[in-house]
């Protein structure tokens, strides 16, 4: 069939391993996706400054119809103005109408390489009926097709396999569809995404910012003692293992209770062990744990959550002690946001963040001796919804260890719960556990002291 990602003749992906396997391909088309986005981005930068030449008052009107010519010419920047003012007014005509800009078309180039490179570790996405229908009604700039045969997925297979599904590619084709409708406010983000940033400014299917997240979700942040639950207690893990903090995150639920483990290391030093649990249900509750406080975390490092830890630490632990952050889904993304903030690496040492399921891919510890663990499973949607896919083009810093897998599941939301991933480093990714293990050996040891605590948004 004819590639709707490339627009050229389909090559089916080759299996990996061995002279001739996808593994080189990969490679190839990564290299593709970072020199499409590049280009991408020099082009808008080029498109702006044109733009700002071609409508300010100092060229000569000879030049400036030339100018203008060059920004609004197919074999040119197609419909390129950029900028404030009236170039901000022309660009908002363009999207409206649907006239694409050729520093957009590179992006989405890259995006469809992207999709290309995934396909050869998950050759379902373009072998698959309904994800085929996905991407090429995007292509062709149907978003309200994109929706039913996403839908018709659903319907066919449950929503469970239909997000597990598109997992592996699920922000790209968001930033595409973001790139290509008749939406200005999601624009921003397409762009983020495309060109490999930090996915800051708005999310990227409506475009509503994240100063209006902020706005909604502007709690302080509470903790109060949680008054001792002997069953909860006697089912608590005190191996100190990355599976044993997933079982004790587990049995915390997501209503709002933090567990932190002052732990006496091997070399009789005491150091904390801090539990983060995910995303309750429900868009707004008095836990910070809901999706609004999800949403407001992706885009925002200081939320109701992470202030609320910070006050849980402050009062049960020694100014300047050694932390183990571990969380899962939106307790990895605190987790993440508490290592970022240079006041509460001021207050306390960060010595690693463990982040399971989440997206934190963005986000960069204040302290460069903070050490970072990434741990995904490639058919979760989640750790995706930052930007930045399990098998993205772009490497990560150093400070970061990302560990993927797929298991067979294949199934989301299932793939994406606390026990599932505990599951996991336990068998399908164990020597992923066993080398986190190898890192947090100086937080394992006896558990000296047992804190549960209380959160609320306000």
């Amino acid at each position: 069939m004819t590639d709707a990602l490339t627009g050229a003749a389909d090559v089916a992906p080759r299996p990996p391993g061995g002279a001739g396997s996808g593994e080189p391909d990969t490679a190839e088309l990564h290299l593709l996706c970072r020199e499409l986005a590049e280009a991408a981005r020099v082009v808008g930068e080029a498109a702006r400054h044109t733009s700002g030449l071609a409508l300010g008052a100092r060229a000569p009107l000879r030049g400036r119809r030339a100018l203008l010519g060059a920004l609004t010419a197919r074999d040119g920047f197609g419909w390129g103005p950029r900028g404030r003012g009236l170039a901000g007014a022309l660009w908002l005509t363009g999207v409206l109408t649907g006239r694409e800009s050729l520093a957009v078309s590179l992006a989405v180039a890259g995006l469809r390489t992207r999709i290309r490179a995934a396909a050869v570790r998950h050759p379902e996405l373009l072998t698959d009926p309904g994800t085929v229908r996905v991407l090429q009604a995007v292509a062709q700039d149907r978003q309200v097709e994109a929706v039913r045969a996403f839908r018709d997925i659903i319907g066919g297979r449950g929503a469970e396999r239909a997000f597990a599904l598109l997992a592996p590619v699920f922000a790209d084709i968001l930033a595409w569809n973001a790139l290509t409708d008749e939406n200005p406010l999601n624009d921003g983000a397409g762009w983020q995404i495309a060109t490999g940033t930090t996915l800051t400014g708005a999310e990227p299917l409506l475009g509503i910012g994240a100063r209006v997240w902020a706005l909604l979700d502007g709690g302080p942040g509470r903790a109060e003692p949680a008054p001792p639950d002997p069953e909860l207690l006697a089912r608590l893990d005190d191996s100190g293992t990355i599976t044993g903090c997933l079982h004790n995150i587990h049995a915390l639920g997501t209503g709002g209770t933090l567990l932190v483990q002052q732990v006496r290391g091997p070399d009789g030093a005491d150091r904390h062990v801090v539990h983060l649990a995910g995303m309750g249900r429900g868009i707004r509750h008095e836990s910070p744990q809901d999706l609004l406080g999800a949403v407001h975390a992706v885009a925002r490092p200081s939320t109701p959550y992470s202030r609320a830890v910070t006050r849980a630490l402050r009062s049960c632990t020694p100014t300047g002690a050694e932390l183990a952050l571990v969380g899962h889904s939106l307790g990895g993304i605190t987790a993440m946001n508490l290592a970022a903030d240079p006041d509460f690496c001021t207050l306390f040492r960060v010595r690693h963040v463990v982040a399971v399921g989440s997206p934190v891919d963005g986000k960069r510890p204040a302290d460069p001796r903070t050490r970072v663990f990434s741990l995904v499973n490639e058919h979760d949607v989640v750790p995706s919804l930052e930007g930045r896919s399990a098998v993205s083009a772009y490497a990560l810093p150093e400070q970061f260890t990302e560990f993927t897998w797929t298991d067979d599941t294949h199934s989301f939301p299932l793939c994406h719960a606390a026990e599932r991933y505990a599951h996991n480093l336990r068998h399908e990714a164990a020597d992923a556990g066993a080398r986190v293990d190898a890192e947090l050996a100086p937080f394992r040891g006896r558990v000296t002291g047992t804190r549960l605590f209380t959160l609320y948004d306000r």
